[in-house]
């Protein structure tokens, strides 16, 4: 009878982490079978690159090694979309509402994890954050669906047009970067319609649902949370400067800006001045770009987005704590402060956290490829690892040019990158506390 009882009361006790690991393994690996069944493409992919694909969609990165419009069949590209969804929701997501739904009693560490991913203090809110994130995917992908069809109906028929428009919707909002055209949207670089479109999909996707909501709640500037206001006011800023520095570094250059009219010129600045923070599109080539463009890319890149949003990388709110706490450092002031709140040392201690461990393994990626690949430049290596790293997608046009180990590097690199904040957070989420204390010591810094 007690068995029984134990049995009936039993907890959810599969770590977080792992849960969450098997989830995108499981992804990738029936993604994998799906892109290569005969009528999934054109009987050219590899086991290998089929692998390398849904990697790369279920991680939401964008890098490929194969045209993705010519080597997969419709069902292929349905299937690499519905991998991009899955992914860019977040497969924590289903995995909280899997164990709230199916356990009336989880385990103390699995509400812990829930409330700390999610990003609410409470677990009845959970559920609805989560019913939030598929409302909002579902409303505004309807939305640039529709818009995109109207624009691509002036060169297609309206069955391609809504294609196009759908996949493309799909894989800007979840910040995916695929592609269906072999230049990414080079070919529209003038068409303002499409491109701003696009770019406001990802933008939007990269907010975070969190924020996104907090928005529909609260009407005004005044009402909204300080966390609200802080990732608002950070993109906003990085996406001014980005426009500005790209803008001012590329006018002159032959090879990007320079040969377009002055509309042209804002539009594709102000394209790439957001797109690096994971969206992986691209609308002038990346290796034609100065190094100091290039920089700036790579830094947006490690910014990423904002938290429980579909973008990659340190995330806003991990980069302007991290920022702020400096300034608070230096100004030898005891708290740091935003907008008339205060902030726990231990969230700077997160943010810090989450940025070592982010330039860690950027790090290791970097010089495993440097091994293999001694042919290849150290900028056009390093712009592909922190592209993986940080789930972007974005090339200098090397990625089909690598060796499968460098492949597999790339591969490793991207699951990590997904897989590392959610994992952190509830490593973080679950402290174990000692009750031995210890005399304290100066070590010296700087």
């Amino acid at each position: 009878m007690k068995q029984f009882r134990n049995k009936q009361n039993n907890t959810v006790n599969l770590s977080p982490p792992s849960l969450l690991a098997l989830g995108f393994l499981s992804f990738i690996i029936l993604g994998t079978f799906l892109l290569k069944l005969p009528f999934a493409n054109h009987g050219d992919l590899s086991w290998f690159n089929a692998l390398f694909t849904a990697t790369s969609a279920v991680t939401i990165t964008g890098l490929s090694v194969v045209n993705v419009g010519e080597t997969y069949t419709v069902f292929g590209k349905v299937i690499i979309m519905m991998l991009i969804q899955c992914g860019g929701l977040g497969f924590m997501t289903f995995a909280i509402l899997a164990a709230l739904s199916l356990s009336p009693k989880i385990g103390l560490k699995q509400q812990v994890m829930a409330q700390d991913t999610i990003g609410q203090t409470s677990l009845s809110k959970v559920s609805f954050t989560i019913k939030g994130v598929l409302l909002y995917s579902l409303f505004f992908e309807a939305i640039g669906t529709v818009i995109l069809t109207i624009a691509w109906m002036e060169d297609y028929d309206f069955a391609k047009a809504f294609f196009y428009a759908a996949f493309y919707s799909v894989s800007a909002f979840n910040n995916g970067g695929f592609s269906l055209f072999p230049n990414s949207l080079m070919s529209f670089h003038d068409k303002y319609f499409i491109t701003f479109t696009i770019s406001m999909l990802y933008i939007i996707g990269g907010i975070g649902f969190v924020v996104l909501m907090d928005i529909k709640r609260a009407k005004s500037w005044k009402k909204l949370s300080a966390n609200s206001k802080l990732i608002i006011s950070t993109i906003a800023g990085l996406n001014l400067v980005a426009f500005i520095l790209l803008w001012a570094i590329e006018a002159n250059n032959p090879l990007t800006l320079a040969p377009m009219s002055m509309g042209d010129q804002a539009l594709n600045a102000w394209f790439h001045a957001t797109v690096p923070r994971s969206s992986g599109f691209n609308s002038l080539e990346l290796s034609n770009m100065s190094d100091a463009s290039t920089l700036v890319t790579m830094i947006l890149m490690f910014i990423g987005g904002g938290s429980l949003s579909t973008a990659g990388g340190i995330k806003v709110g991990t980069f302007i704590i991290v920022v702020l706490s400096v300034i608070t450092f230096l100004r030898r002031s005891e708290e740091l402060r935003i907008f008339n709140h205060s902030v726990a040392k231990a969230t700077s201690f997160k943010a810090l956290a989450v940025v070592s461990i982010t330039a860690i393994l950027i790090f290791m990626g970097l010089f495993s490829l440097l091994l293999l690949e001694p042919n290849h430049h150290f900028l056009d290596l390093l712009f592909e690892a922190v592209s993986a790293a940080c789930t972007v997608g974005l090339s200098r046009g090397i990625t089909g040019e690598l060796q499968p180990a460098s492949l597999f590097i790339l591969m490793l690199l991207m699951f990590a990158g997904r897989l590392g904040p959610l994992t952190l957070a509830y490593l973080i989420a679950t402290p174990k506390k000692s009750r031995i204390k210890h005399p304290q010591t100066d070590i010296q810094i700087g």
